[in-house]
């Protein structure tokens, strides 16, 4: 990313990443997000980005995976060997793929729960009227179980719930997937509502068009590699990036499952 002149929040040098020391899955992947910012993170299925969001938050161990190189920073602090809630406390939160709530809990115990690591009890209530101001759908249900949501409305809860945490930076997993259009626009600018308010995000999403255009910078994943990065909007405007994930060209007549195996350009594995 361009040297600003501020530490970046999250540093990534050089990490790789192997599965039940057999599989590879991260093979010297660097980046960088810049406080305030957000950052995409674009590749087809199997690329490694939900890999690389467990390694920034210590669950690799969960799924048989461990870093076998490469350091992990979180404002300027190496965290690449601590464990989750010792890292959740250096200012990182995950919402993880498939709107992960506690169905048979209100939408109220749900955003209390995402406060509970926090060591500073005293902003806790602050923080939940906050989320309760982003997200008003959220407030008139504060009472109704959280199985009873919408899927729009269950994505909202798990980005309130990691923002209980107070995060100074939020990692979003697919947070469009399965929602109807209406319902990922509204996501779409809750991510630039929730980065207005100074949180900084690594955003891991297949709609590529909706991620480039509220990225400040992007990075692209291709068999654990990082093959091109840039602003959002130089990517938008690649022809490659609009080749194989925004369906503009040859590739673009796959479906995106098949783009992973449609022929990459040569530069790109060079």
């Amino acid at each position: 990313m361009p040297d600003d002149g501020h530490e970046p929040i999250l540093a990534v040098h050089n990490l790789e990443v192997v599965y039940s020391d057999v599989i590879r899955v991260l093979r010297g992947v660097s980046l960088e997000v810049a406080p305030g910012s957000i950052v995409a993170l674009l590749g087809a299925n199997g690329a490694g980005k939900t890999t690389l969001l467990r390694a920034i938050t210590g669950l690799l161990p969960v799924h048989h995976g461990r870093i076998t190189k490469g350091t992990i920073s979180l404002n300027g602090t190496e965290v690449t060997s601590l464990p989750p809630p010792a890292i959740i406390r250096h200012g990182v939160a995950q919402v993880m793929e498939g709107r992960r709530v506690f169905a048979e809990l209100t939408v109220a115990e749900n955003l209390r729960i995402g406060g509970l690591a926090r060591r500073n009890k005293r902003g806790l209530d602050e923080t939940y009227a906050k989320v309760m101001e982003l997200f008003p759908v959220l407030a008139d249900r504060k009472d109704r179980s959280a199985g009873l949501l919408s899927g729009g409305e269950q994505q909202m809860l798990a980005m309130g719930q990691a923002l209980m945490a107070g995060p100074a930076m939020i990692l979003l997993d697919e947070p469009s997937l399965g929602l109807s259009a209406l319902n990922a626009l509204q996501i779409r600018n809750l991510i630039v509502e929730i980065n207005h308010g100074g949180t900084g995000v690594l955003l891991v999403e297949q709609n590529a068009r909706m991620a480039l255009s509220i990225a400040d910078h992007a990075y692209v994943l291709d068999n654990g590699k990082v093959v091109k990065d840039g602003s959002g909007a130089e990517l938008l405007a690649d022809r490659d990036i609009q080749e194989f994930y925004l369906g503009v060209g040859d590739a673009g007549r796959l479906s995106f499952r098949d783009v992973k195996s449609y022929r990459r350009k040569k530069r790109w594995s060079a």
